[in-house]
């Protein structure tokens, strides 16, 4: 397969600011390393948070770390709806105006007025890959994934390119879900366009 893509199914997840984790885990509070991710210096931490919306609310939700300048709540469109919320489907980091939610912790909470998203559909290239397969950064491409069960093309899918990155596409539970994406699962990168009517990319 050409320009093929490691597809990685990115779970609800939050990510803290220091000042945060403080207010939810105490004074002093530093996050507890778990597990390693595939992206270089990124891990799922031991502690756990409550995300809670105005109907219900989602417990033991992973921590992500390091910790960094925003706080930031990553969840699948279906755990918006079940919990009340419409978060908008945007890019890590871009959380002005987003969605509103409580995080609920062992020492503490606090109210968030915007930082609920619905991660945009994104690649992973460092720049030696992104040149292999031919397209840039912040270009949308379209990703095809190939199965004898619900073969998928997922359209609006962002490129983004670092030296820090590790090559992976990254898809939502629900996304995941809809392709049945388990195990080991790879996709092609293509730069064409959709053909709504047809079903095919071009």
């Amino acid at each position: 397969m050409e320009n093929k893509i490691l597809i990685e199914v990115s779970a609800r997840h939050v990510h803290l600011t220091q000042e945060h984790l403080e207010i939810l885990f105490g004074a002093g509070a530093e996050l507890t390393f778990k597990k390693a991710l595939s992206q270089p210096g990124q891990f799922v931490c031991e502690e756990r948070v409550t995300i809670v919306g105005p109907k219900r609310e989602i417990a033991n939700v992973v921590i992500i770390g390091p910790v960094r300048p925003a706080t930031q709540v990553e969840i699948s469109m279906t755990d918006g709806f079940n919990i009340g919320i419409t978060p908008p489907i945007r890019e890590s980091g871009d959380v002005n105006g987003s969605a509103a939610c409580k995080i609920v912790g062992p020492k503490g909470e606090l109210q968030l007025s915007e930082g609920v998203i619905v991660a945009k559909r994104h690649i992973h290239l460092t720049p030696e890959t992104a040149e292999a397969c031919n397209v840039e950064d912040k270009q949308i491409v379209a990703v095809k994934i190939t199965n004898d069960k619900r073969s998928t093309v997922y359209g609006d899918v962002v490129v983004r390119i670092s030296a820090k990155f590790a090559p992976a596409m990254h898809i939502d539970t629900d996304e995941a879900n809809a392709a049945c994406v388990t195990g080991e699962v790879y996709g092609e990168i293509t730069a064409g366009e959709i053909n709504v009517e047809s079903g095919s990319v071009q």
